[in-house]
């Protein structure tokens, strides 16, 4: 693993920091742009994630820790991915943080930051996948 391979992308959003906060915890909202992923979790500082679902007809099952919560700033977690193809220990997993900057009441720049990845190729998966996945967070943050 190549720990110093990174995804990251932004994105401003023109709604609260409430509604951006909502589509990053809203498991029905996360369904819509992580590709028909259910993730169960309580978003609760030491908890743990199921990511679980279905894509290109393999089902999956990946799983991971929440590592830092304050609503409509920061969500930070960990998570091991069975695509990965490496084994389901603490140093396999990737971080991914998202950080919320409130420009003013009504525009918020929402930022996602990955990192940890196996290959470069398990980056640039992610980075081919961020802008469409962060256009439908906000097409839901601004309409909802």
């Amino acid at each position: 693993m190549n720990k110093d391979l990174i995804a990251k992308e932004s994105v401003i959003i023109n709604t609260s920091a409430d509604q951006v906060w909502d589509a990053l915890v809203n498991p029905d909202k996360i369904k819509k742009y992580l590709f028909g992923t259910e993730v169960i979790t309580d978003w609760k500082v030491g908890s743990k994630v199921v990511f679980q679902g279905e894509y290109d007809g393999h089902q999956y099952k990946d799983k991971g820790n929440v590592i830092e919560v304050k609503p409509n700033e920061l969500l930070q977690y960990n998570y091991w991915s069975s695509f990965s193809g490496l084994a389901d220990e603490a140093e396999n997993y990737l971080m991914v943080t998202y950080t919320l900057e409130n420009l003013n009441d009504q525009k918020v720049k929402l930022t996602w930051h990955q990192k940890g990845f196996a290959n470069e190729e398990g980056q640039k998966h992610t980075e081919k996948g961020l802008t469409g996945i962060l256009a439908q967070i906000k097409e839901l943050a601004e309409t909802y």
